[in-house]
């Protein structure tokens, strides 16, 4: 009804819709949680929230949940690689999980990661699912990391486009002026194009050693998108195609579990 009236704010609309979840949880946190030191900082006067277990240890890994998630659900991993030795560092996203803000977007999220490692690290290891992995690799293609840093991508959302794609249809918004507004808007505000948030093209800038994790029935990142990157066959990049698993349980896989530990 408001693309009727202005297409410029229908795609304002469109874009808040897009980076704003109603996912919020209220499950009580693994008791893990509960022998985390806790860290907050500010991030756009917003605060975030965060966790560390096996503090001052020189081998660090971060933790990125996906959009709707939080860093909770990833309770699994910290025990396994606290007993490795490591220190391990999870934060909830703005306006995700006990962090403030209504909204976030690539940018913000990876405004956020920049901040963590500068102020945390240096940072090892980094395990990313969903639309964490696309702010990792535009935060470390700008930040290098040390070559021997690994990455572990699970699931990730690969190229903005197709999420945008998805969004416009779930809306049933079929009118092109609008997309054509959203598109000018997302260069306004961000000053790029929706096909530079890619990670496609981000991870070529990054040297480290990457594991990736995707299903053949994942349909919130749809594996047809990484097929670009695994045809260049990169030396540095590792694929573990699984099937069944989909968006969410992959990471919850006791296989894939072991291998992203064994990885790091």
């Amino acid at each position: 009804m408001i693309s009727l009236v202005s297409k410029r704010k229908a795609a304002e609309q469109v874009i808040e819709l897009f980076s704003t979840h109603y996912r919020k949880t209220k499950k009580r946190w693994p008791t893990i949680f509960d022998v985390s030191e806790p860290i907050v900082f500010k991030l756009n006067n917003q605060r975030v929230k965060g966790y560390r277990w096996n503090k001052n240890q020189p081998h660090k890994i971060l933790i990125l949940h996906g959009f709707g998630s939080a860093a909770h659900k990833f309770h699994q991993y910290v025990a396994p690689l606290v007993k490795k030795g490591y220190e391990v560092l999870a934060f909830d996203a703005p306006a995700h999980g006990s962090s403030e803000g209504d909204t976030v977007n690539a940018l913000q999220y990876k405004q956020m990661i920049e901040n963590i490692i500068a102020w945390y690290g240096p940072i090892n290891g980094f395990m990313a699912h969903s639309f964490g992995g696309i702010a990792l690799s535009l935060a470390l293609e700008q930040n290098l990391p040390d070559e021997n840093t690994r990455i572990v991508f699970i699931a990730p959302a690969t190229e903005t486009v197709s999420a945008v794609d998805q969004a416009f249809k779930m809306l049933h918004l079929n009118d092109k002026g609008v997309r054509k507004e959203f598109e000018n808007l997302i260069i306004k505000q961000t000053g790029h194009p929706i096909e530079w948030y890619s990670m496609n093209r981000a991870v070529q800038n990054i040297p480290c050693k990457i594991l990736w994790i995707h299903d053949e029935e994942d349909y919130v990142t749809p594996i047809i998108d990484i097929m670009p990157l695994k045809n260049k066959k990169l030396p540095n990049i590792e694929f573990l195609i699984t099937k069944g698993l989909g968006h969410r349980r992959i990471y919850h896989d006791t296989r894939v579990k072991n291998t992203i530990i064994d990885f790091l």
